[in-house]
């Protein structure tokens, strides 16, 4: 132990070696059901070059590393070691917004840069990344983008990946790897850019979209040193439209249409107790809000850019209060009960603390996948129906839905607040879990990132994507050291 120690502090010094009780326990367990598993270090590289010499290091001595870059509080169990002895590499200190390309609209930055460091930055010429809904402010931009973490406007969502470009990685042997349009050249990104190259194209080197191996994969291939990431202009002015209903089929003709056509921005449909938890302060107020909601409500932003801003949102709302009357509903600036403002800002701003779904009930559980909206209905049965089964509240299950890929896909995802004090009502929230999950992988659910749990069942039904998944884990990783047993791994 005092072996491994000594080569840590060689390579990182000792202020960037913690061996503590409180460090190491803080990485021990997260938000998930997953087993706790105490790490043995962690450790603070600060920069790329560290990054790999841990690695090259991690293989001879075998060690297992599991690559973290945002602060707590962490949820799916991919940030908790699943074998004893592990490494945690804290990437933190590689917060450098390394290029921000206004004419080209792209960022290049460092896994360690959060959005609550980039955002005011990019806000300075015009820009921003565009979001998940209602991020924590330290988490990791380019963590949540490798997390495929569903973005707010579909239009702009041209793939799932949308909108991280390029990569820096160290693959699991030790091997720095440009991808994209960057693999094309220098591994000096100064010389890229002398060059001309503004590294936009995400498609490389060669014919693979290498960037993609690296997408969801929960650090189990390589770790991810910066990356570049589109920007969207900031609009102004802004304005945010309701469509509300007390039937989900009421609304699904209207979000397709909508996403078709690709008018307005951000777009989601939410329940009334997801839409209660993401503005209220605390349980009573959510609770009171939850009660006096619509059950269903439609989000829609629209903004205007550079050119007739005013003109753009005037014609874009005149457009969607079209399709809204042709379907028999009602196109809303305010729902009532509910201060607008408080759904912009989980639109547009960061979340404070403490993380805005644990101010129910401190504690709650996901079951996200990706299904056509058409479906979501039989899902959201399943759902409730093993709920009830389980004796949980259905009142309580918050339900969100967003469209990816230009609504050709959505995000489905059930929200299950619980008490984690309460051990029995912990007990039955994990067999809940447990059981629709399970029900929902059986009916077709598809599970794009199956952390924790979900891992067998999704790997067991596609063998032969398990086993090229394995082939490509031992080409990159031939020892097993990144986030080992994590996936099919």
């Amino acid at each position: 132990m005092e072996g491994i120690k000594q080569d840590l502090i060689g390579l990182f010094g000792t202020d960037n070696v913690l061996d503590d009780p409180a460090s190491l326990g803080s990485y021990a367990r997260d938000q998930s059901f997953v087993l706790s598993i105490r790490p043995r270090f962690v450790v603070r590289p600060g920069s790329g070059d560290e990054v790999q010499a841990l690695i090259v290091w991690a293989n001879k001595t075998s060690t297992p590393l599991v690559p973290v870059s945002s602060g707590s509080p962490h949820f799916y169990g991919d940030t908790v070691p699943s074998v004893p002895g592990a490494v945690i590499v804290d990437l933190s200190r590689l917060n450098e917004i390394m290029r921000i390309d206004r004419r080209n609209r792209i960022v290049v930055i460092e896994p360690g840069v959060t959005y609550a460091q980039l955002q005011p930055e990019l806000a300075k010429v015009g820009m921003r990344v565009t979001p998940p809904l209602f991020p924590r402010a330290n988490k990791s931009v380019i963590a949540s983008l490798l997390e495929r973490q569903p973005t707010l406007i579909p239009r702009y969502n041209y793939a799932l990946p949308e909108p991280l470009r390029d990569c820096g990685v160290i693959w699991g042997d030790g091997q720095k790897f440009y991808t994209g349009e960057a693999g094309q050249g220098s591994l000096n990104l100064d010389d890229q850019w002398a060059a001309g190259r503004r590294l936009l194209d995400p498609k490389g080197p060669a014919q693979t979209d290498f960037f993609r191996l690296l997408t969801g994969a929960q650090g189990t291939f390589g770790i991810v040193i910066w990356a570049s990431v589109k920007c969207e202009l900031l609009a102004d002015p802004k304005k945010t439209l309701f469509v509300t209903a007390d039937r989900l089929d009421d609304l699904i003709d209207l979000s397709y249409r909508l996403t078709r056509v690709r008018v307005g921005d951000e777009m989601l449909l939410v329940n009334n107790a997801y839409l209660a938890t993401l503005t209220a302060n605390d349980r009573a107020e959510i609770v009171a809000l939850r009660d006096e909601l619509p059950l269903w409500t439609l989000i829609i932003g629209v903004g205007g850019r550079t050119l007739l801003p005013e003109e753009r949102v005037a014609v874009a709302e005149k457009d969607i209060a079209a399709e809204v009357a042709a379907r028999g509903l009602r196109l809303l600036t305010a729902v009532p009960g509910l201060a607008t403002a408080r759904v912009e800002a989980a639109l547009t701003g960061l979340a404070r603390e403490p993380h805005w779904k644990l101010r129910d009930k401190g504690g709650v559980q996901d079951i996200f996948f990706h299904t056509p909206l058409v479906k979501a209905p039989d899902y959201i049965a399943t759902m409730l129906a093993a709920a009830e089964a389980h004796k949980y509240p259905t009142a309580d299950v918050g339900i969100y839905l967003q469209p990816q890929h230009q609504g050709v896909a959505y995000h489905c995802e059930f929200s299950l607040p619980y008490d984690p004090s309460d051990a029995r009502e912990t007990a039955k929230l994990r067999a809940l879990f447990s059981a629709a999950s399970e029900q929902l992988i059986a009916q077709g659910a598809y599970f794009s990132r199956p952390h924790g749990e979900w891992a067998d069942p999704v790997y067991n039904r596609d063998a032969q994507s398990t086993t090229a998944l394995r082939t490509v884990k031992k080409i990159l990783d031939p020892n097993n050291v990144l986030n080992p047993s994590k996936l099919c791994f």
